[in-house]
């Protein structure tokens, strides 16, 4: 008989933590190899975890709704010809040491943010024992306005009554709610924390705590969902790691526009597949990039490493309203016929919840379609760890002046903006503006006659 460890699964080189879900399973159950234990959620897409092995559950490390970062050990299954055993046997006691390890990583996600006013020593609970708050905890406590006094008077159902990411946002709802929090004296605290210490991305310095914000009026609070937070989260993020710049370009699309118009019928006779614009856009963008390989990189402290791969993701609106990039890999080696199946098959699998972690990893270039929505132009924020992203917008028919061997002249052609957001780090105006032009040139150089 042997212990087998479970570990959060890597779902792709940007995603360094998930959530759970649901546990399908609990301790004494039987489990059988490729059997799925639990469901887990990143900012990507959810996903099922299956058994390493075949077994009996020992014990499950983590509650439901808990962030765990990615190889954590969440549960231990036991092997063996004597592996069986009741549902109803609970799980072996666990050592008091190795619990409070499970425990400290359960609170700890893996990139906190911690005020560096909060995290200076050790505060004292009413039972005279130190009260330990995680990094996470603190930072959304400095976020609402909650001081340390206040935060000592949260009850806790973590470990030895500490608080946990469920508590403090409970109390937090509560006082949005219209609850009256207790009031407790701004004494002077300080917290033990159960990790290194670490310093706030805020540089301003954090002299006191501003009260709740409270609304008047008719007013409606609405709780952002699991995938709005974690996209909120990383927009910010964003900003914070790349300087970002966008630049725009203006491109004819009337030769695009009138050969789709002639070939789509037949196209969907014959491929079973809707061809729009996005593969069209798609396939400019890699030819381009091809030409300018900086556009697909991304940045390890001072080295930049160039993507050789050509992995397209392309943002795609959920019923939720939420967004999702599902990537299109090796987008260069497709042909067009190609590239309209992939972008069909991820965007349906997208709005029907189908996606695979494996659809949402390793972009390196994202495209961007505001112009479904109406938009005439966009400025997206960099999908990191990528340097680059492109918007396009609505194809919209204007007058235009035309130069012809016989002079000018004005006719009425399908016009539409791209923009492109880059990383000033290492992408300068001249390099990314000469991309752009070049994608434009490419949409109004499109071959009219060209056969698919």
């Amino acid at each position: 008989m042997s212990l087998v460890d479970l570990v959060m699964p890597k779902l792709g080189e940007s995603i360094m933590e998930a959530t759970i879900l649901k546990w399908h399973k609990k301790p004494g159950d039987t489990i059988k190899q490729d059997e799925t234990v639990l469901d887990i959620a990143t900012d990507k897409v959810d996903s099922e975890v299956p058994s390493t092995a075949e077994g009996v559950i020992e014990e499950i490390l983590f509650k439901e709704n808990d962030v765990v970062p990615i190889g954590t050990v969440i549960a231990k299954i036991r092997v063996g010809a004597n592996a069986a055993v009741s549902n109803n046997q609970p799980a072996p006691a666990q050592k008091k040491e190795e619990y409070e390890e499970a425990k400290v990583v359960e609170e700890i996600p893996y990139q906190p943010v911690v005020s560096s006013q909060l995290a200076v020593g050790s505060g004292q609970s009413s039972d005279n024992k130190i009260r330990f708050y995680s990094p996470l905890v603190l930072n959304i406590a400095q976020q609402e306005g909650i001081g340390m006094a206040e935060l000592e008077n949260i009850p806790g159902t973590g470990q030895d009554g500490r608080v946990s990411k469920k508590d403090i946002l409970a109390y937090v709802a509560n006082k949005g709610a219209g609850s009256q929090p207790q009031q407790v004296s701004q004494q002077p605290q300080t917290v033990a924390i159960a990790a290194p210490e670490q310093q706030t991305t805020n540089n301003k310095p954090q002299t006191e705590y501003q009260a709740p914000v409270v609304f008047t009026g008719n007013v409606e609070v609405i709780e952002m969902d699991r995938m709005r937070k974690l996209i909120a989260k990383h927009m910010v993020d964003s900003k914070h790691t790349s300087a970002h710049v966008t630049s725009f370009a203006e491109c004819d699309v009337t030769g695009l526009v009138m050969w789709r118009e002639k070939v789509k019928k037949d196209f969907e006779k014959r491929e079973g597949e809707k061809i729009t614009y996005t593969p069209l856009f798609i396939e400019a963008i890699v030819k381009c990039i091809k030409k300018y390989p900086m556009l697909s990189s991304s940045v390890d402290g001072d080295k930049i490493i160039i993507k050789k791969d050509l992995n397209i993701g392309m943002a795609t609106a959920l019923p939720s309203g939420n967004l999702i990039v599902p990537v299109i890999k090796n987008a260069d080696q497709l042909n067009l016929t190609g590239l309209t199946k992939q972008v069909n098959g991820l965007a349906n699998a997208a709005r029907t919840g189908k996606l695979r972690p494996d659809d949402t990893t390793g972009g390196t270039f994202t495209l961007t379609n505001v112009g479904t929505f109406g938009s005439i132009m966009g400025t997206p924020i960099i999908n990191q760890p990528q340097v680059a992203i492109m918007a396009v917008g609505a194809i919209k028919k204007r007058p235009m002046v035309i130069e012809t061997p016989q002079g000018d002249s004005i006719a009425i052609r399908h016009m539409m903006y791209i923009s492109l957001s880059y990383d000033h780090r290492i992408i300068d105006g001249a390099l990314g503006s000469t991309f752009l032009n070049a994608v434009s040139k490419e949409l109004e150089n499109f071959d009219v006659n060209r056969t698919i």
